[in-house]
């Protein structure tokens, strides 16, 4: 069967929305008169995003937040452990679920389940929320006989991902917000009451100090063309973001922030960290190592680490061990290195890739606690910098006012 998306008429003339499952849409119709429905629109729950033009891919696309997918793979590792069949599971995990988008992935996964596929060969049509290493773990708890334990694997990683990701946020979410409005304060003070406070001194026939007239001069400037100058810096970045989707421009890009200090740190930090966790659970899940190496890599985002990445996975594949074939890139830390080399050495390679990717994840939220710590008196720092010149070029004429005065 098929996962339908349907708007009806309640009996009150009320419109309700809601996803069931049918042979054909006629069956549907049929299901929801007897529910004394009347139907208005009914479509398959997958038609809408297949049927999207090109130029909008991501926007009906079904996508689901990395918190929802935590807790859907952790309701089906709960299900399947309980020995309850894969496609029961599926339609349990759906009526469970209060959103019909949820609700109409999990029924379109049930639907080719239930018609005798497996279920990361169901997976494999929504790539966009169930990525290939996800899909690979699944596929090798599938053919492995313990599906369960891989998919409570998956929820922990997928919570960890999230955990880490919305620290980074949040650790950026501080300083985005007083740089704006540092920046806020003295555009206004610039536009707003500059003008108003310097203007007593623009008739006068005495030469205004220099730092008075850059004043005036910068205050001039930002009235008459700080729109335009704002229109030019967002059509800069809608620029740069279009030219960065050419893969060669891309990998410039990438290669020159890993040569800038302080950023590359946090870079090959952060990408090594998400490549060492994602191997580690890879080789656990039962996923050969070459294929554990080639689907890590594509989770790294930059894109000189990913093609290192691939050049490790060569040299691997042509028999050497992993340690020397990541210490040979020059890219990844050496205590990442030195870890993988014992977990070769004493045969416990996953549990020492886990314990890499932590420590990494650590010495990267000490890094930017760091960063934070600076960050924010220099800011501060700045800011009052400014504020003292802007006085300073007000008060500077005052001082002098009895000379300037005829």
């Amino acid at each position: 069967m098929t996962a339908y998306r349907y708007r009806a008429l309640n009996q009150e003339g009320k419109l309700v929305k809601g996803v069931v499952e049918g042979d054909s849409e006629r069956q549907v119709r049929g299901q929801l008169r007897s529910k004394s429905l009347r139907p208005v629109e009914v479509a398959e729950a997958n038609r809408q995003a297949a049927n999207t033009g090109s130029w909008r891919p991501t926007l009906f696309k079904p996508r689901i937040s990395p918190g929802d997918l935590a807790m859907v793979t952790r309701q089906l590792s709960t299900l399947v452990q309980s020995n309850l069949p894969i496609d029961e599971a599926l339609q349990a995990a759906a009526e469970q679920s209060r959103s019909a988008r949820i609700k109409g992935l999990l029924l379109q996964v049930r639907s080719r389940v239930a018609e005798g596929y497996t279920l990361a060969y169901a997976m494999g049509e929504f790539p966009q929320v169930f990525n290939e290493m996800y899909r690979a773990m699944v596929n090798a708890g599938e053919h492995a006989g313990f599906l369960g334990p891989v998919l409570e694997q998956l929820a922990d990683y997928t919570e960890q991902r999230q955990y880490t990701g919305q620290k980074l946020k949040m650790a950026m979410i501080y300083p985005f917000i007083l740089v704006g409005v540092a920046v806020a304060v003295v555009t206004a003070l610039m536009v707003f009451v500059v003008p108003e406070l310097v203007g007593i001194f623009t008739h006068s026939s005495r030469e205004l100090p220099a730092l008075t007239r850059g004043l005036i001069a910068s205050s001039d400037f930002l009235r008459e063309w700080g729109g335009w100058m704002l229109l030019v810096l967002v059509a800069l970045v809608v620029v740069v973001q279009r030219l960065l989707r050419n893969e060669g421009r891309k990998r410039a890009w990438h290669s020159l922030l890993l040569r800038v200090p302080g950023i590359s740190r946090l870079i090959i930090a952060l990408d090594t960290a998400r490549f060492a966790s994602t191997l580690s659970i890879l080789m656990a899940s039962g996923v050969p190592l070459l294929e554990s190496l080639r689907i890590a890599g594509q989770v790294l985002t930059n894109r000189v680490l990913r093609e290192d990445s691939q050049k490790v996975a060569e040299m691997v594949a042509e028999g050497g061990s992993l340690h020397r074939a990541l210490r040979e890139s020059g890219r990844f830390p050496p205590m990442m290195v030195h870890m993988v080399a014992s977990g070769e050495a004493s045969g416990e390679l996953e549990t020492m890739l886990e314990r890499s990717a932590s420590n990494q994840e650590r010495e990267l939220e000490m890094t930017l606690g760091t960063m934070m710590a600076l960050f924010e008196p220099l800011m501060v720092v700045v800011m009052g910098g400014l504020v003292l010149m802007i006085v300073l070029a007000i008060l500077l004429p005052i001082f002098d006012l009895n000379t300037m005065v005829k």
